[in-house]
């Protein structure tokens, strides 16, 4: 992937500038100290996540196998795009190289497609559990939920590959200001000296793709989800069946919901403004929310949270 963007045969420009999203260095101060602490939230969340699943044997389920690739995926694609915001918002330096430049867009690009991919195999997977419980654990099998998670990974690769290839073909020979806090696709588009009109049908193919396929994997999964609840008979099996699905069908509509209205448009729609704000959203809050919706106000997380306190506690008596 990284390899595509080393060519720049195609360009004058060797850097870009990244405009961030203020002038303003009261405001600039504002958004570091704000941005630190939602980067940090994300990564002690996600982490702390990930080490819980980890340690405790009775999270050794699919749902939470893939909760804590969800917790990954946050991190590494918020550590694409924060540090290097942090950085702009302190220094009068906006500077970013153009192979750095391109392998930020390249990154996100993949994280972000990937966790597409993820969400909808975290769809099917409380299908299985709600519509086919007694077979659950056989059908979603350890190999399974790996094959899963590497298919996910391949066409979140895929679709980088596709879109930084294309991009790595434009020509930048004139200003090289981009208008966004980070190396995003569409601000990048709009510095081409040449007509973008085939890479943008490209991109936007490949987006629309990737997302329709990932979102009718959701949506089948979901109405066969809700068919089922609607046969139990008694009303707590179906609030118990309901919560289970709650918190990540609201992650998955807070994530597809700010991407599609980010990204699947024509370039000639982009409002600085109202894209950057549903940018930092998409890049640097979503990560900090994801493990608040989909675990921390889950009652199994906090009970393993409880056991992981009193093994520690334990552990720390007998030393």
């Amino acid at each position: 992937m990284l390899n595509t963007v080393g060519s720049r045969n195609n360009t004058n420009v060797s850097d870009f500038i990244l405009m961030g999203l203020t002038d303003s260095e009261e405001i600039q101060w504002v958004l570091f100290l704000l941005f630190l602490l939602i980067y940090l939230i994300t990564m002690l969340g996600n982490a702390g996540m990930i080490l819980i699943i980890h340690l405790d044997l009775q999270l050794h389920i699919p749902m939470y196998f893939f909760l804590s690739y969800l917790s990954f995926l946050d991190i590494s694609y918020s550590t694409v795009i924060t540090p290097k915001t942090l950085d702009n918002l302190l220094t009068s330096h906006k500077y970013i190289s153009f192979m750095c430049c391109f392998t930020q867009m390249s990154f996100f690009l993949f994280f972000c497609g990937t966790e597409f991919f993820l969400l909808s195999s975290m769809a099917y997977d409380r299908y299985v559990a709600i519509c086919n419980p007694l077979q659950y654990p056989i059908v979603m099998s350890r190999r399974l939920c790996c094959t899963l998670i590497t298919g996910c990974y391949l066409m979140g690769f895929t679709e980088s590959l596709i879109i930084v290839l294309y991009m790595n073909s434009l020509h930048f020979c004139k200003s090289n200001v981009i208008y966004h806090f980070f190396c995003d696709v569409i601000p990048i588009l709009a510095l081409s000296c040449i007509d973008t009109h085939d890479t943008e049908i490209v991109i936007f193919i490949v987006g629309s793709v990737n997302v329709l396929v990932s979102l009718i994997t959701i949506f089948v999964s979901y109405g066969s989800i809700v068919s089922t609840i609607l046969k139990i008979n008694s009303t707590s099996g179906k609030r118990k069946a309901f919560s289970t699905c709650a918190f990540h069908l609201l992650g998955v509509t807070i994530f597809y919901g700010t991407t599609i209205f980010t990204y699947l448009k024509p370039k000639q729609s982009y409002s600085l403004g109202k894209d950057q704000v549903a940018s930092v959203f998409c890049t640097i809050v979503i990560p900090m929310l994801n493990p608040l919706i989909c675990s921390l106000r889950n009652k199994e997380v906090k009970n393993a949270l409880i056991r992981v306190m009193q093994m520690r506690e334990c552990s720390r008596q007998l030393k």
